[in-house]
This record gives structure tokens, C-alpha cells and sequence, in this order.
């Protein structure tokens, strides 16, 4: 049952509630946020919004910028983080019109609510089921300079085998690599892992589990539970925001980077899906290749035919590149196959259920936005399913080896995934129509989309690089 306003009140007098918080995601996928006191929130609030500047979200120009923020009520939950007792609600953007105010088409909410609507009317399906997996690195201490005269990074961590040596390790350090499941006494961030998955169930984010990943220098990972497709990208913004406040206030520092250390594991952010239509799950087919039916072979090749493309959001960091490299897991190359994590596309060998069968895209990290992560995973795919796309007949799988061992000719056949962030938006800028379907991605987000990334490459290039030193400096 939907929240009222007097639910919410009710809340507030319940928990001693001082601040009403506003949590609102701009067009990287950073949470930015207003606060009011808890006798300001209204009927008019929840009616007709609270105004904002959204040329500062990186969306609208300046000259046509005056929005307004409505909140969701059913988000209402306490802010673990507040000294002052705070609830906390995320919301929808509108644009100021009239008689009535409508949708922005830009905010990541309602793109993702947006392409949930386009699939219901093209009568595929009703839900898009999707569960991220959160790989991050918690360190001791981070630090950069960006100087015109001073460019570089630090980072520390006592458990990590290169540590500083500044903090005792008392003898247990993780071996390069080796971090996978590891266990006390060598798994120190065990509690604090533990803490974040507790709040997150506070929260209303359901964990599945949580654990050291391979990076030995303080890699972890949290799986939630597969949830509706907007919600998992509203619990992916919970899920960042509770991780990095509870490494900070442990005294340590989290990062979604997908390749913060050179030779060390890089994080990605696997997005595992379904569709169901009437309550029923239309992936399985006992009888199809990993139990999967046609639709979900033709979303997976969907998927494929515009892996490139979809880097472009899914992967739109510079230093997302640095992860997609061969030797770490990472795939690199287009394809699909059960249980083989060198592929684009992996199909879980453990998933076996009808309810259960799913597959998952190995490729995106959370340095995306995950609105529009997920809506442009499932615009491809909804694509594949309208047209048929059969990965088998356009020789992308499946492919039951591993595809690192594969001669550069045979992987330049089936094709790879882009080496930069410029490749994946040339990429975008040539096949962006399945995702303008609908009204889904307006043209105009895309265009602002590709010329800020391309700014970002722009100011990367513009910069020496420490490694530049250490190879040309003596030249």
C-alpha cells in the first residue's frame, strides 16, 4: 500500500524527525540533496514540489532551468548518517509548465520509468528484473593532486602486501590476487561489510551476501536480491551512498573506480536480468541452450549487437577502460556462454529454476548512472526481441572456453568490446536509435551526454601522465 503524507508525519513524530532530506541524482549518477525542516513539509510539498537550479545537474541550460523536485513518499526512511534526527526521500523531477507541471524527460528516474512503459506497451513483458552486484576497494587513505606542476595518487591500506609499513599488519597480509572469500583474521573489513549490509536492510535494500573479493588490497563485494528495474537503480543510489558514509566513518575511504590500482582486480558492477509478463518468468525454456527460451536468446543478442554502443553508458568512466583489459576476468570480447566469465554475456550454471533462470551482463562498472544504465541494458534488449536477433546465427556464442586463450584473428572475428571511452561514444554517435524508441533517451540527453564525455577525454588528454616521466623523461 502506497505512503500518504500522513503516514509520512506520522513517521516523523514517531522517530523525533528535525530535518526532511531531499536526495536527487544528477546526470553522472551523484547524489545531490536539499534540506527543509520537518514543519515545511506540506501538502504543497509533496503536491507541487520544492524548486531547484537544474543547469547544475549538468541537464538543462541555464535559460530554461527552474525545476521542481517531488518527493516519493514510499522512499521515506531515516538517514543513518545525521547527527540531527533526518528522514530522507528520493523523488521525481518535473518541469515547470502549464496547467500542470510535467515529467523532465532528462531526469535518470524517469528515463528508467519511461523505458519500463515502452516495454509494457510493446506487450513483451511488464517487469524487467534486474540484480547488480557492488564490487568496490575500501583503503586506509586516499589522496590525489591534480597540480599544473604535481600530478599523482596515493593510496594505503595495512593489509594489502605493498602496504606502507606505517601501521602494523601484525603479520596478515593478502597475497596480489588472492583476496577471493578470505577469511578472519586477514578479512578486516569483515564488520564494517557487515554494518553496510545491515543498514542496507534497514533501508529496504534486500542483501543476498557480502564478501572479500580478489583484489588483495581491500576488494569487497555486496550482491543484493534481483528487485524491479527502477527500484534497483534507486537501491543501487542507497546502496553507494551507504558504502561510501560507513567506510568514512570508520575512518577508511571507498571507491567505485573501476581500476583504481594497476594489476590489481578491477570492479565491475554485473547486472543479472529476467522478464516477466503476468507474474510468469519468460527466459525459461527447458529445453534451449543454458534453459533459456528465444526471447531471452534474442534480448541476449540484442545485448551483443549493441555491446559497443552500450559501453558508451554503461561504462563511462575514461578509467573504465583500464578494467576491460584481458587477465583479470573482465570481459573484452563479444559473446555469450554458460557459466564462462570471459564472456559479455555469462549465464549462471546455478540458476535452474524457471524463476530463477537469468542471465547476467559482465561489462558495466558503477562508475554509470544506474538509471540509464539499465534502462539502455533493457532498450537493447527489448531491440534484440523485436528483430530476432539470434547471437548463435551472428556468431557470438556460445562459446564454452575461455576467450583470453583465443589468437588475435579469432577475436577480432567476433568482435570486442571498445578499448576507450572515445571508442564507445563513436560507437553511440552511430547506433543510438533503439534507445530514442518510445521517447526513452531524448535526443537531446544523448547529444549533452556525448559532448560532456568527450570534454572528460578532452581534459584527460591535456594532462602528462606520471607514467609519461618514467618512460620519456630522460629521452
Amino acid at each position: 500500500m502506497a505512503r500518504t503524507l500522513q503516514d509520512v508525519l506520522a513517521l516523523c513524530r514517531e522517530k523525533d524527525v528535525k530535518i526532511v532530506d531531499f536526495k536527487m541524482t544528477d546526470i553522472d549518477g551523484r547524489w545531490r540533496h536539499l534540506s527543509i525542516p520537518v514543519d515545511r513539509l506540506n501538502e504543497d510539498t509533496i503536491v507541487y514540489g520544492i524548486g531547484f537550479d537544474g543547469s547544475n545537474y549538468g541537464y538543462a541550460p541555464v535559460e530554461n532551468s527552474d525545476m521542481v523536485f517531488v518527493p516519493d513518499l514510499d522512499s521515506a526512511t531515516m538517514d543513518p548518517f545525521t547527527e540531527i534526527p533526518t528522514l530522507t526521500m528520493i523523488g521525481d523531477v518535473m518541469v515547470i509548465d502549464r496547467p500542470n507541471n510535467r515529467p523532465f524527460d532528462q531526469y535518470p528516474r524517469n528515463v528508467a520509468k519511461r523505458a519500463t512503459e515502452y516495454m509494457r506497451q510493446l506487450g513483451i513483458a511488464d517487469q524487467m528484473i534486474v540484480g547488480p552486484e557492488y564490487e568496490f576497494y575500501v583503503f586506509d587513505r586516499a589522496s590525489y593532486v591534480t597540480k599544473p606542476q604535481e600530478m599523482g595518487f596515493a593510496v594505503d591500506t595495512h593489509q594489502a602486501e605493498w602496504a606502507s609499513g606505517e601501521e602494523g599488519n601484525n603479520g596478515y597480509q593478502v597475497a596480489h590476487k588472492a583476496g577471493y572469500h578470505t577469511s578472519l583474521p586477514m578479512d578486516i573489513t569483515n564488520d564494517l561489510r557487515s554494518r553496510i549490509c545491515l543498514r542496507m536492510e534497514d533501508w529496504g535494500v534486500k542483501v543476498k551476501y557480502h564478501h572479500h573479493e580478489v583484489g588483495g588490497c581491500g576488494q569487497l563485494e555486496v550482491e543484493v536480491e534481483l528487485g524491479e528495474m527502477t527500484q534497483m537503480a534507486d537501491n543501487t543510489m542507497v546502496a553507494k551512498y551507504i558504502i561510501k558514509n560507513s567506510a568514512m566513518e570508520a575512518g577508511r575511504t571507498a571507491t567505485f573506480l573501476p581500476k583504481p590500482i594497476a594489476d590489481e582486480a578491477g570492479s565491475g558492477m554485473h547486472v543479472h536480468m529476467q522478464l516477466f509478463r503476468d507474474g510468469q518468468p519468460i527466459f525459461y525454456d527447458e529445453n534451449g541452450y543454458g534453459q533459456l527460451s528465444d526471447t531471452a536468446l534474442w534480448f541476449i543478442g540484442g545485448l551483443l549487437k549493441h555491446a559497443a554502443s552500450l559501453c558508451a553508458i554503461t561504462n563511462p568512466s575514461t578509467n573504465s577502460y583500464k578494467r576491460l583489459v584481458p587477465g583479470f576476468e573482465a570481459p573484452v570480447t563479444v559473446g555469450y556462454a554458460m557459466a564462462n566469465r570471459s564472456a559479455v554475456v555469462r549465464i549462471p550454471a546455478y540458476a535452474k529454476a524457471p524463476k530463477n533462470k537469468r542471465f547476467e551482463l559482465r561489462n558495466p562498472d558503477a562508475t554509470c548512472n544506474p538509471y540509464y544504465a539499465f534502462a539502455a541494458i533493457l532498450m537493447a534488449g527489448l531491440d534484440g526481441i523485436q528483430n530476432k536477433i539470434d547471437p548463435k546465427a551472428n556468431g557470438w556464442g556460445p562459446y564454452d572456453f575461455n576467450l583470453f586463450d583465443l589468437p588475435e584473428e579469432e577475436k577480432a572475428k567476433i568482435g570486442g568490446l571498445p578499448k576507450s571511452l572515445e571508442e564507445a561514444l563513436d560507437a553511440l554517435e552511430q547506433d543510438h536509435e533503439y534507445l530514442t524508441r518510445g521517447g526513452v533517451f531524448p535526443q537531446r540527453l544523448l547529444d549533452i551526454w556525448v559532448e560532456k564525455k568527450r570534454k572528460e577525454i578532452s581534459k584527460m588528454n591535456r594532462v602528462p601522465h606520471p607514467m609519461e616521466y618514467a618512460m620519456y623523461y630522460d629521452l
